[in-house]
């Protein structure tokens, strides 16, 4: 909002008040203001002029000779390059000695031999804004009104000796919006009172009745509370007054005619934004307030033409819609230069119906900026009847008695009780009664006294974010002075930030993982149905969650299963010959149980993972390593080692389906009730692999909130050991079926507190064993924490060992 400093000393006494200090006032009580720019871009000596006569330049076709009388002893000789031109024209004359935004200045010179003794200006060179004048004006010089007086000071005349503030407000100051706003703004930072606009009723027929001409229905009652119409006939379309079109370039609007300027200035004066309508092209003289029609279509005033929704409210007669409400009037019922007769509008339309027309057909105007933060109730008659007066003097037309109009509801006033101890306590003040009173009734609220401290407020309807007592706390802290309130020191325990359980080990997950050499992946939450089906092991057989309004098909649900992002990532990588790919992504994957949501569903964080191509390329001394099962496994081995849960561990053979039927355990979290799977590690089935288009892929998928329940963090240290181990290998036939893990668990439970270590480190199959039989080989170490073992000890452990592997698996020592 800009806000004219001369303007607005028409509605409150500023004297004494410079726009700067006006600026620093509003700032501190809350309106911040972002630059109070002065319309005078460095204009000196130039007044209005009047062209006596004009010749042609002797030696050049495109320039003027023109006797000008300027108000000085003699009249002037100026050359003029302007085609616009004419004698008998009132002008913008710079004298010689003038000064031009830019730096320029005017002298004596000579052009093709001719003297000219000043300049006629545009109203470029005078630093206006030439698109914010009317179309006519913005080529060549700027004819002045023929009321205008020979020799009087341009800045005066253009009122170009004022300064503009521009407000910078939040959404729910849209009382400010408006002159009169801010004036009510004014007056309780300064004290000093407001005059309010006259209507000037006088001038409105007492024997023409506007509900002669016009008749208000409104069917969409829920949209429009309040339509309110006057009818004024005999209308003259033309330019505004001067002092009315500077106010609107001052706010940036553009004059157009003086019928759309009275209905723009009252806009800027009340908040109350306002259509006129040519009465003529409203069919059978009725203007109905519905919502569109199925098809239906409108061209606006900016000559596009607009479909419609049925949600969309628009402005009718009888046949045809003639505009969108609150948005933009319609071209089929645009005042002309033919116009005669003017049905004027004003409502109160429903903001949230404003802005979504708008933002669906991309239509912002000054109209639905002020309706979709809600207008004044109160103002909507008070705005019409002033526009109203405003074209009986200006436009010469007769306003018909009385309004057309229906009210819908009229709004209860906001009542809001308010005490005193309530605003000390929260502001950490001592404001007596008194004080409380006069700050809150310089605003224009009405206080009614309760008991002692205590008042019963009625919140003017202008102020509609005024809604509850704590409202009125923070409009008598702005007032009193921000600067004014005490400084406290705040009191009470403190305690020290930290991350949460989760948050550390998710960290904890992306440190191993980075330092491992693999990058993290940021995927989409929301994918394909088909993807949404993979792996419906760790899908759980959740119902995969539709989105309201998808972007795409592929990013149609949320996901239950965070694997096929990655498959995505990968076969996107490869396709651009990023071959070796090692990734991980920790997010969240979505599971509800319901067709149809009716509560919110299970959020599920989880690590994902995935390698493919090789973990270590090829070096003059080395061949690739490619990835496999155990580099995978490994990872989630470090991650696991890291947080404390590698006791805990299990991992086993599993078939679930997207793996690899032979190549996929289950990880398994020892837990309170036994051990729980908690997702899978192996390699991609080769179906998926195919359809993905993907080599030898390694992945997995771990359920983060047990490993969140049963981390442990923290670092324990042991003495290195000083004495000798005592190493023993041990190799064993065994079924085939038999597991690795299931030996070492075996043996760890056996060998007692003297073993320290047990890991296989060979598996051997062939036609000497038998069918279905493998050698397994494993090391074994002992140590004793305080003295060196003897033979003894060592070989009574390892008869122990054998004996168990004998009783549980069979197993017989390989010879």
């Amino acid at each position: 909002m800009n806000v004219s400093y001369r303007w607005l000393s028409e509605y409150i006494d500023l004297s004494g008040i410079s726009p700067q200090e006006l600026a620093e006032k509003l700032t501190r009580g809350g309106i911040e203001i972002d630059n109070v720019p002065s319309r005078n871009l460095g204009v000196s000596k130039v007044v209005v002029g009047y062209v006596k006569s004009r010749e042609k330049h002797p030696d050049a076709d495109k320039l003027s000779v023109c006797t000008v009388d300027a108000g000085q002893e003699t009249d002037l000789q100026i050359v003029c390059g302007a085609p616009n031109v004419a004698a008998g024209q009132k002008v913008p004359v710079a004298l010689v000695g003038a000064k031009l935004p830019g730096g320029l200045e005017i002298k004596r010179a000579k052009l093709r031999g001719v003297e000219s003794q000043g300049m006629i200006c545009s109203a470029r060179e005078l630093g206006i804004n030439d698109k914010l004048l009317p179309k006519e004006l913005q080529e060549g010089i700027w004819p002045l009104p023929e009321e205008s007086r020979i020799g009087d000071d341009i800045l005066e005349l253009l009122a170009l000796d004022d300064a503009v503030l521009e407000l910078d407000l939040t959404p729910n100051r849209s009382d400010c919006l408006s002159m009169l706003g801010v004036a009510y703004e004014v007056s309780a930072l300064t004290g000093r009172p407001v005059r309010l606009p006259n209507p000037e009723r006088e001038l409105f027929s007492t024997t023409d009745k506007a509900s002669d001409h016009v008749k208000v229905a409104v069917e969409a009652a829920e949209l429009c509370s309040q339509y309110s119409a006057r009818y004024i006939k005999g209308v003259k379309i033309g330019p505004a007054p001067l002092w009315m079109q500077n106010r609107l370039i001052a706010a940036g609007i553009r004059p157009i005619s003086n019928i759309v300027d009275i209905t723009n200035y009252v806009m800027l004066e009340y908040g109350q934004p306002m259509h006129a309508f040519d009465a003529g092209k409203v069919a059978g003289g009725r203007i109905e307030v519905r919502l569109a029609r199925e098809g239906e279509t409108l061209v606006s005033l900016d000559g596009v033409e607009r479909k419609l929704d049925p949600h969309m409210l628009v402005i009718a007669d009888a046949e045809k819609a003639i505009g969108l409400a609150g948005v933009m009037g319609g071209l089929n019922s645009e005042v002309t230069t033919e116009t005669t007769d003017i049905i004027l509008e004003s409502a109160k339309f429903d903001g949230g119906s404003v802005r979504r027309t708008s933002r669906q057909l991309g239509l912002r105007s000054e109209a639905s900026s002020r309706f979709e933060k809600e207008v004044d109730p109160g103002r909507v008659t008070a705005a019409l009847d002033r526009a109203a007066a405003l074209m009986a003097r200006y436009c010469g037309g007769t306003v018909a008695e009385g309004v057309a109009e229906v009210v819908v509801s009229t709004p209860a006033p906001v009542v809001i009780d308010l005490a005193l101890s309530r605003i000390n306590g929260m502001l950490g003040t001592e404001l007596s009664t008194l004080e409380v009173s006069t700050l809150l009734s310089r605003l224009g609220f009405e206080m009614e006294s309760q008991e002692e401290g205590k008042w019963r407020v009625t919140v003017p309807s202008r102020r509609g974010d005024i809604t509850r007592d704590v409202d009125l706390v923070e409009e008598v802290a702005r007032l009193y002075g921000y600067d004014e309130i005490p400084t406290t020191p705040i009191e009470g325990p403190t305690t020290t930030g930290a991350l949460t359980q989760a948050q550390a080990i998710r960290r904890e997950l992306r440190r191993v993982m980075t330092h491992a050499g693999v990058q993290e992946a940021i995927c989409y939450s929301v994918t394909s149905r088909e993807s949404a089906k993979m792996f419906p092991e760790l899908s759980e057989t959740a119902r995969p969650i539709e989105l309201a309004m998808p972007m795409s098909e592929e990013r149609s649900v949320l996901r239950t299963v965070m694997l096929p992002s990655l498959l995505e990532a990968a076969s996107y990588n490869l396709s651009r010959k990023n071959n070796d790919l090692a990734l991980f992504e920790i997010g969240s994957v979505y599971h509800s149980d319901e067709p149809v949501l009716t509560r919110l569903p299970r959020e599920k964080p989880r690590l994902a993972l995935l390698l493919t191509g090789h973990v270590r390329s090829a070096g003059w001394n080395r061949k690739a390593e490619p990835a496999d099962f155990y580099d995978a496994k490994g990872l989630l081995e470090a991650a696991f080692d890291r947080l404390g849960l590698s006791p805990a561990i299990t991992f086993e053979a599993a078939r679930p389906q997207g793996f690899h039927p032979g190549r996929t355990a289950a990880v398994k979290l020892q837990g309170a009730r036994g051990p729980e799977t908690i997702g899978y590690v192996g390699q991609l089935h080769p179906d998926l692999q195919r359809a993905f288009d993907l080599p030898d892929t390694f992945v997995a998928e771990i359920e983060l909130t047990p490993v969140y329940e049963q981390a442990n963090r923290r670092i324990e240290y042991r003495t290195l050991p000083r004495f000798p181990s005592v190493e023993r290998d041990l190799a064993v036939v065994v079924d085939h079926a038999v597991a690795g893990g299931a030996l070492t668990e075996a043996i760890r439970g056996a060998a007692g507190e003297l073993l320290e270590d047990v890991s296989v480190f060979d598996v051997y199959t062939g036609e000497r064993l038998g069918a279905g039989k493998k050698s397994v080989a494993l090391a074994l170490v002992y140590r004793h924490p305080e003295r060196t073992l003897t033979d003894e000890e060592v070989t009574e452990s390892y008869a122990k060992v054998l004996t168990e592997l004998e009783q549980s698996f069979g197993a017989e020592l390989r010879k």
